[in-house]
C-alpha cells in the first residue's frame, strides 16, 4: 500500500539525496493522452454503461431560443436560472454525459468568504440553491454537505487578513469566527497547531457533490419546461452579418441536426476556447493539469471541516472517513493539445509536481505519513490570466455568451508595480520550471518580492509623493494605456445624447467630462468627450467627417469593455455612426498640478491665458513645429502628434472660477 509520509521520499530519493520537494528539479513527461481507467470518487455513479446509445437522448428541436453548450457545473446552473426565469423554448447541449470532462472529478468544496463583494453574493447565492432551493423544488438531495471550513493562518498578517473576510462577511450575514490554536485544535484534534497563528472558521462552509448537484439542476430546470440533450457534440456555430455589418448567432449545428438560435451561452469549460473559434471569438483561456489524492480510512476524520492553508498552498477535503489532499503549484502541467474524445477518463498523476503538496498536508495533519492512498485523480480544469471567469456577451459576435474560465482557485500578483515603478520585465520563467532557465539578478523580481506584503507595500509611498507632486507642482504620467476612440457619422450626435449623461452637444472646440450608464442605470464608464470641427481631418490620425464628430479619451483598464459598450448600444438603436479605435496608435501622457499650465506653456506655441484657452475646451495647436490637440478640463489633455504616433498629456490646470489655483485635489485616473 501507498503512504502519504513514503511518497514524499520516494520522490525525493530519486531526484538526489534527501531534501525539501520544494527545492527539487526534475523532468517532466507533457502526454496530452488520458489514462483509460481510474479509481476515482463517483466513477459508478458517472460512468455511461455498456450497451447506451450513442446518438443523442432527445431528438433536436428546429429552434430555440437559447442553447447552453456544456453538460458541466455551469451549463446545469444556467439551464436551471433561464428556466427559473421563465424561458422554456432553451436547450443543453452535452456532447457527452452531464459533468464529463471536469466536473465530475472537481473536489466540490465551497468557501463563501472571498475578497470581493461579488464573489461572496454569487457563492451565497449558489450555497442557497444548492444547499435549499433545488431540494425544495424536486425532493431531490443534492448531495451537499454542511461540514464547514477552516482557513489557516501560521503569521499574524494572514490572520488579519481573515479578519478582513470576516468583517466583508457580516454585511452578507456569512457567519464565522476566529479561533486560537487552542481551540481550533479542540475543533480539529488530528489537526497540528503548534506553527498556528490562528484560524478563521466557516461554519456554514461545505461540499457539494457534482452528479447530485448536476442531476438535480437538469432535473428542475426540465420541469420548467427547459430541453436537455446529451451525447450531442457541436461542431459548428453559424453567424450570419447583417446590413449594418454586425455579426450574430445563427445557429448551432450538430452531428444530428441544426438548432436554429439567435443565442449561445458557451459553458464548455476547458473546450471553451474550441467552441469559440467556431463562431470566430476569442477565449482566452488554458487547460491545465489540477490533481488530488484521496486517502484511505482516517480514524477521528469524520465530520471534520475542510481545510484551506494558503501559505501551504494545500487544501483538505472531508471525503467521509477519509480525506482528499490537493493544492495548486507554482509549475502545473498545461494540457496543450485538448482533446474531444476526453469525456471521464483522468491523467495520470505526476508526483514530481504533486509531492509538493503533500509536505505541507503531512505538516498540518501529521496521521497523513501513515495514511494510505487509495486513488489519485488528476484531470483537466481550465484558468485565465487574471483569475477571473470569462461572463457575457463576446464582443465579435452579437449573442454568442460566455460562461466558462471559472477557476478552481489561484493567488494573484500584485500589478501595482507596472503602474508605479520602472523596471524591465524579462520574459516569465516559471520558476525554473519546464527546462526554462531561472531569471537571475532579476531587478524587477526583487521590487515584486518587496509588495508581498499585508502592511504598507512600497508602492505607497510612491503614490504620496505623486499627490504631493500634482498638489504643490507638476507631475508627469504616461497614460498610454488609455482608450481613445472617435465616433463619427450621420448619426453621431443622437448617438452623443444616448450615451452620455452630460450634455456633449455644446459648439465645436469643447470638451466635456461626462459618464455612461447601463440600461440599469448602473455607471459604465467616466471619460471626457471632445466635440470636433466638421469638415477634414486637421490631423494625420483624426478620421475626416462631414457631420458631427466626437474624440472619446477613456481609462485604460476598461477600455475594451467600453468600446464593446458603446458598440452595443450603436447597434441596438440602429444609429449610422462609425466607432474607430486608435488606442494602440495614440500614446498619453498626463501633466497634473497647479504649475501644469507652465510646463505647457513651454512646450505648445499657443496662448494658454485663461482667455485665450478657456476651461472645458480643446483646440488644434502646435509643438515644437509640429501640430497638435489640446484640451482643458478637469483634467485637461495635451496631445502631441509626430510620425503617426500621439503622445496625450492631461494637464489639472487653474479655471477662471478659482483665483487661487486651489483646485487640484487629487490624481485624475
Amino acid at each position: 500500500m501507498a503512504f502519504l509520509g513514503s511518497a514524499v521520499r520516494r520522490v525525493v530519493s530519486a531526484v538526489r539525496p534527501p531534501l525539501s520537494p520544494l527545492c527539487r528539479t526534475t523532468t517532466r513527461s507533457y502526454s496530452s493522452e488520458p489514462t483509460k481507467e481510474k479509481s476515482v470518487p463517483y466513477e459508478k455513479t458517472l460512468k455511461q454503461a455498456d450497451g447506451v446509445s450513442s446518438g443523442p437522448t432527445k431528438p433536436l428541436p428546429r429552434s430555440a431560443d437559447v442553447v447552453v453548450i456544456g453538460g458541466g457545473s455551469l451549463g446545469c446552473q444556467t439551464i436551471y436560472h433561464l428556466a427559473k426565469m421563465g424561458l422554456t423554448n432553451v436547450v443543453l447541449l452535452e456532447r457527452d454525459r452531464l459533468t464529463a470532462g471536469t466536473t465530475w472529478h472537481t473536489a466540490g468544496l465551497l468557501w463563501q468568504l472571498r475578497p470581493s463583494d461579488v464573489e461572496v453574493e454569487l457563492l451565497a447565492h449558489t450555497r442557497n440553491v444548492i444547499s435549499k432551493d433545488l431540494e425544495e423544488e424536486t425532493g431531490l438531495h443534492t448531495g451537499w454537505i454542511q461540514n464547514g471550513g477552516l482557513f489557516i493562518a501560521s503569521n499574524k498578517q494572514r490572520l488579519d487578513e481573515y479578519k478582513r473576510l470576516m468583517s466583508l462577511g457580516k454585511v452578507y450575514g456569512i457567519e464565522s469566527h476566529v479561533l486560537s490554536p487552542a481551540e481550533t485544535k479542540d475543533l480539529y484534534p488530528l489537526m497540528n497547531v503548534d506553527d498556528l497563528y490562528g484560524t478563521l472558521y466557516v461554519p456554514k462552509d461545505g461540499t457539494m457533490d457534482p452528479a447530485g448537484t448536476c442531476t438535480t439542476l437538469t432535473r428542475a430546470a426540465s420541469a420548467r419546461g427547459a430541453t436537455v440533450i446529451e451525447n450531442c457534440p457541436v461542431t459548428g456555430i453559424q453567424v450570419r452579418t447583417d446590413d449594418f455589418g454586425m455579426k450574430k448567432v445563427k445557429a448551432v449545428e450538430t452531428p444530428h441536426g441544426t438548432i436554429e438560435t439567435p443565442c449561445v451561452v458557451n459553458c464548455a469549460g476547458v473546450w471553451a476556447a474550441k467552441l469559440g473559434e467556431m463562431a470566430g471569438v476569442k477565449v482566452p483561456l488554458i487547460a491545465m493539469h489540477h490533481a488530488y489524492v484521496v486517502t484511505e480510512r482516517i480514524e477521528g476524520i469524520q465530520n471534520m471541516p475542510n481545510v484551506r492553508d494558503h501559505d501551504a498552498s494545500v487544501y483538505l477535503r472531508l471525503q467521509g472517513d477519509a480525506l482528499s489532499v490537493g493544492g495548486y503549484e507554482q509549475n502545473p502541467i498545461f494540457w496543450e493539445e485538448v482533446s474531444d474524445k476526453f469525456a471521464f477518463s483522468l491523467f495520470d498523476l505526476d508526483w514530481d509536481v504533486f509531492t509538493q503538496h503533500i509536505e505541507g498536508a503531512i505538516n498540518r495533519v501529521p496521521a497523513l505519513e501513515q495514511t494510505g492512498i487509495k486513488s489519485t485523480v488528476c484531470g483537466p480544469e481550465s484558468f485565465t490570466a487574471d483569475h477571473k471567469p470569462l461572463m457575457g456577451e463576446a464582443p465579435e459576435v452579437r449573442g454568442f455568451f460566455l460562461g466558462c474560465g471559472f477557476n478552481s482557485a489561484g493567488k494573484c500578483s500584485s500589478n501595482y508595480l507596472f503602474v508605479f515603478i520602472i523596471a524591465k520585465v524579462k520574459d516569465y520563467d516559471y520558476y525554473g520550471a519546464y527546462d526554462i532557465k531561472k531569471n537571475v539578478n532579476y531587478k524587477y523580481n526583487e521590487l515584486l518580492g518587496k509588495e508581498y506584503t499585508f502592511d504598507f507595500p512600497p508602492h505607497h509611498d510612491v503614490i504620496k509623493s505623486e499627490c504631493l507632486s500634482c498638489r504643490n507642482g507638476v507631475a508627469v504620467f504616461d497614460m498610454s494605456y488609455f482608450g481613445k476612440f472617435y465616433l463619427t457619422g450621420p448619426d453621431a450626435k443622437k448617438a452623443a445624447d444616448w450615451l452620455f449623461t452630460a450634455d456633449v452637444n455644446k459648439k465645436p472646440g469643447s470638451t466635456v467630462y461626462t459618464c455612461m450608464l447601463n440600461k440599469r442605470g448602473g455607471a459604465e464608464a467616466d471619460l471626457t468627450v471632445s466635440r470636433l470641427e466638421p469638415g477634414s481631418a486637421n490631423l494625420p490620425l483624426a478620421p475626416e467627417s462631414n457631420g458631427e464628430a466626437y474624440y472619446l479619451a477613456i481609462g485604460g483598464g476598461v477600455a475594451e469593455h467600453n468600446w464593446n459598450h458603446i458598440r452595443t448600444v450603436l447597434q441596438d438603436q440602429g444609429f449610422r455612426c462609425q466607432l474607430t479605435d486608435y488606442s494602440e496608435d495614440m500614446g498619453m501622457i498626463s501633466i497634473q498640478g497647479p504649475k501644469s499650465r507652465e510646463v505647457l506653456q513651454e512646450v505648445l506655441e499657443a496662448d494658454l491665458s485663461n482667455e485665450a484657452f478657456p476651461f472645458s475646451s480643446h483646440k488644434v495647436v502646435k509643438a515644437a513645429g509640429h501640430q497638435v490637440s489640446a484640451d482643458f478640463i478637469k483634467s485637461g489633455e495635451f496631445t502631441l502628434e509626430r510620425m503617426g504616433v500621439t503622445y496625450k498629456a492631461k494637464a489639472h490646470l487653474k479655471s477662471p472660477f478659482d483665483p487661487e489655483n486651489k483646485r487640484v485635489k487629487g490624481i485624475y485616473a
